[in-house]
C-alpha cells in the first residue's frame, strides 16, 4: 500500500473540542470523522485495526467452542416486551414505527435475539451446553456521548451467549470465557487490563465482572485494594464503616436551624462535627414519581446503582415542590411521610447522637438516636466507598479509587431471559426446565481507541504490532534521486513477497519532516528509512515508533533485519 493511495487525510493541529488524547490523535490521524453526536464513519486505517481486533476475538471464540451467528439491527417490539425490557429501558433504546405502523427498536443488545434464535434448537438436553456469538453494529442513544470512539451511540461490538444445563456447567464455562477474555487483550498488547466486580445493570443476572484497562480518561471509577488485590467498580464495591460508640445517649430535641439547608451550613450552624450528621438524597421512581429517600452518614454520597437495585426499578433525582411530603434541605428519617420509602445506610448504624432534618422548615433534630428513635432499624448499604475506606476482603483500610475505561464485560445471567421468554428444554427424565444462560461482550471500536488512549506519546498512538494498521512504515526521502527510490521499490517488494504488511511513503512533494509527522500519527510499530545519506554509507536505518530500537543495518541484511525484528515484537506481546 503506498500512502499516497491511502483514502485519508491527517492534520497537524488537535481538533478544540477533543477532551482525551485518543480521540485528537484519531481525527488528526485520519481514523475516522464525525458524523454527529457519537456518530463517526471510519477510515480505512481505523477499519484494518478493528478488523484485526476482530480476527482475535473470532479466534479466542471459536477456540472456546463459539459459533458464529447474525442478528437483526432492527427487531420488532414484541421481542423486547417479552423479556419486559421494552417497558424497563429508557430512552437509551430507540423505539419507532415501520410504514404499516409496526413497533420496532434498534438493537442496542441482543439477548432477545440470541433466545429467539435458539429457542426451537434448544429443545432437547442433548444439544447443552453451547454457545453463539456475532460481531454486530449496534446503536444505544447514549445521553452523554464523548470521548470519541470510547463513548458514541453506534458502534461495533462481539457479544456472546451461552447456554447449560446446571449451574455448574455455566460457572465452568464462564471461567472458560473469563480466560479467553485475558488472552484477547493480551495478544491486542494491553495485558494490563484487570477485572473487576461489577453491577449487572440492565443485563440482570447475579455474577458479573467487567475487565477494566486503568486509564485516567475513563469514566469509570475502580476501587482498589493494594493489601489484598481487591478489585471492584465503584457501582458495585461494599462500603463498609466501623462507627465508635460512646454509650451516651442524648434526648432527642428539635432545634431551629434558620436557612440551613446543606450539612455543612447545619454543622456550622449547631458546631457539630459531619460524621454525627445524617445527609438526606431524595428520588423519585420513574414508574409512579412516589418519592424515596436515602439516608447516609454526612460524609458520605449515596451510590444510585445500589439504590436503584434496591428499590428495585428506575429511579431520577427528586423534584420538590410544596406539595411534596418532604421538606427541602430539613429531611430526616424521625417522624417522615408515611408517603415516602427511606433507607437508612451502614454508614449511620451505631452513631448514638445524630443531627437530622425535623422534616419541618427551619428545624433539625439534635440527639437522634436511630434504633431508640425510630425502633426497629433496617440499615442497608447504599453509599460509595472512599479512599482509605475499608476493605470487604482482609479488612484493612486500604482502598484506592482509580479511573478506568471499560473494555469488556462477562455476565452470569441466570434463567432472567429463558424464563421469561419461555424458553425450555425437555431433560433426560422427562422433566421441563430453562436454560441457564451467559453473555458476554466486547466493544471493538472501544478497544481500538482504550489502546490508543493508554499508548501513545505526543506525536501519535504507539500500536501494538498484533493490531496496528500495517507492520512496517517505509520511507523513502528524495524518491526523486534514482539510486534512493530503487533500493525502496526493491526492499518494499520484498517485504511484501515475505508476508510483511507494508506502508510505502514515496512521497516526494513533502518534506521529511512532515513524512515523520505522518508516520507517527499512523503509529506503525516498524520504521523503515531510505535516504540518499543512508545510501551513501550502505545502510537503511529501522526504529521502531516506541523509541526502543533504532539501528543503521546493511542494505543486503535489511529484510532479515525487518524480519527479526516484526517477529521479536509478536513475541513480546
Amino acid at each position: 500500500m503506498k500512502i499516497r493511495n491511502l483514502v485519508s487525510l491527517r492534520f497537524k493541529e488537535r481538533p478544540a473540542d477533543c477532551v482525551i488524547d485518543s480521540h485528537a490523535l484519531m481525527l488528526r490521524g485520519g481514523y475516522m470523522k464525525y458524523v454527529g453526536s457519537g456518530i463517526f464513519s471510519e477510515y480505512p486505517v481505523l477499519r484494518r485495526i478493528t478488523a484485526k481486533i476482530e480476527a482475535i476475538i473470532r479466534e479466542e471464540m471459536n477456540a472456546i467452542d463459539g459459533q458464529e451467528v447474525l442478528f437483526p439491527v432492527v427487531m420488532p417490539a414484541e421481542l423486547w416486551q417479552s423479556s419486559g425490557r421494552y417497558e424497563s429501558i429508557g430512552s437509551e433504546l430507540v423505539r419507532f414505527q415501520d410504514r404499516n405502523k409496526a413497533k420496532l427498536v434498534l438493537g442496542m443488545t441482543h439477548e432477545e435475539a440470541a433466545v429467539h434464535l435458539v429457542k426451537e434448537y434448544g429443545q432437547s438436553y442433548q444439544h447443552y451446553p453451547f454457545m453463539i456469538y456475532q460481531i454486530q453494529r449496534k446503536f444505544r442513544d447514549e445521553a452523554r456521548p464523548r470521548a470519541g470512539m470510547i463513548r458514541v451511540r453506534e458502534f461495533t461490538m462481539k457479544d456472546a451467549y451461552s447456554f447449560h444445563t446446571s449451574q455448574e456447567d455455566l460457572e465452568q464455562y464462564y471461567q472458560r470465557c473469563y480466560d479467553a477474555y485475558n488472552r484477547i487483550f493480551k495478544r491486542a498488547g494491553i495485558p494490563e487490563v484487570v477485572t473487576v466486580a461489577s453491577d449487572s445493570g440492565m443485563m440482570g443476572g447475579s455474577v458479573s465482572h467487567e475487565y477494566m484497562l486503568l486509564n485516567e480518561a475513563g469514566e469509570d471509577s475502580i476501587v482498589l485494594c493494594p493489601e489484598c488485590d481487591y478489585r471492584a467498580n465503584l457501582e458495585a464495591a461494599e462500603n463498609i464503616v466501623h462507627n465508635a460508640s460512646s454509650n451516651k445517649l442524648s434526648p432527642l430535641e428539635c432545634v431551629e436551624t434558620p436557612e440551613c439547608k446543606t450539612i455543612e451550613a447545619v454543622c456550622e450552624f449547631l458546631k457539630s462535627d459531619v460524621l454525627s450528621s445524617c445527609k438526606a438524597v431524595v428520588y423519585q421512581k420513574n414508574s409512579d414519581d412516589t418519592f424515596v429517600v436515602a439516608f447516609v452518614r454526612g460524609d458520605y454520597e449515596v451510590n444510585e446503582t445500589k439504590l436503584r437495585n434496591l428499590v428495585g426499578e428506575e429511579i431520577h433525582p427528586a423534584e420538590i415542590t410544596e406539595d411534596s411530603p418532604v421538606v427541602a434541605g430539613y429531611i430526616g428519617p424521625y417522624n417522615i411521610s408515611d408517603q415516602v420509602t427511606f433507607y437508612c445506610d451502614l454508614s449511620l448504624q451505631g452513631i448514638d447522637s445524630l443531627v437530622a432534618g425535623a422534616n419541618k422548615e427551619g428545624f433539625h433534630y439534635v440527639g437522634l438516636n436511630l434504633e431508640r428513635d425510630l425502633g426497629n432499624v433496617t440499615y442497608v448499604d447504599i453509599a460509595k466507598v472512599k479512599d482509605g475506606g475499608i476493605c470487604p476482603c482482609c479488612g484493612k483500610p486500604a482502598l484506592t479509587i482509580k479511573r478506568g475505561i471499560e473494555v469488556g464485560n462477562i455476565f452470569q445471567l441466570g434463567t432472567k431471559y429463558t424464563k421469561s421468554m419461555n424458553m425450555q428444554y425437555v431433560d433426560k427424565d422427562g422433566s421441563m426446565h430453562y436454560p441457564i444462560m451467559g453473555c458476554y461482550g466486547i466493544g471493538v471500536g472501544r478497544l481500538a481507541a482504550s489502546i490508543c488512549e493508554a499508548k501513545h506519546d505526543d506525536y501519535g498512538p504507539v500500536w501494538p504490532i498484533s493490531i496496528a494498521p500495517w507492520e512496517v512504515h517505509l520511507c523513502c526521502i528524495r524518491s526523486d534521486d534514482e539510486e534512493t527510490r530503487c533500493v525502496a521499490e526493491e526492499l518494499y517488494d520484498k517485504l511484501q513477497s515475505s508476508g510483511v504488511e507494508v506502508i510505502y511513503d514515496d512521497r516526494n512533494e513533502i518534506r521529511a519532516g512532515e513524512m515523520f509527522a505522518d508516520a507517527d500519527l499512523l503509529g506503525v510499530p516498524i520504521r523503515v528509512v531510505v535516504s540518499p545519506r543512508n545510501i551513501k554509507e550502505h545502510v537503511i536505518e529501522v526504529s521502531t515508533r516506541d523509541k526502543m530500537v533504532k539501528d543503521s543495518v546493511d542494505i543486503a541484511e535489511g529484510l532479515d533485519y525487518i524480519l527479526d525484528l516484526k517477529a521479536k515484537l509478536y513475541a513480546e506481546l
